[in-house]
């Protein structure tokens, strides 16, 4: 599955649009991880923690969205874009969404 925010791909001709697809999830914050992010605010630095878990929910919600592409047939898909909204306190979703398409060679 190729995968790109772009509106084309280089050498590839889009012969079929197939339409919006999307992967989401939801992540709540843990007590321990908060904990430690919280000594990482006194000190400075990239919070790890926090970092592994956004790393796990674009990769779950790019792994949706392609499950459902490839379930309507696409090998391909466009316009990718990623958003996050709060859920509430401590949790937020992730959303992954593009359009599904199907490619050749040009």
């Amino acid at each position: 599955m190729i995968i790109t925010t772009s509106e084309e791909i280089a050498r590839k001709r889009i012969v079929k649009t197939i339409g919006l697809v999307r992967g989401n999830t939801v992540r709540a914050r843990h007590i321990g991880k908060d904990i430690m992010a919280g000594l990482r605010t006194i000190v400075g630095g990239e919070i790890h923690e926090y970092a592994k878990l956004i790393a796990e929910s674009r990769e779950q919600s790019l792994d949706r969205m392609v499950a459902e592409a490839e379930s309507l047939g696409a090998n391909a898909i466009i316009a990718t874009r990623f958003t996050t909204s709060v859920m509430m306190a401590g949790a937020a979703e992730l959303l992954a969404v593009g359009t599904a398409v199907v490619v050749e060679d040009a």
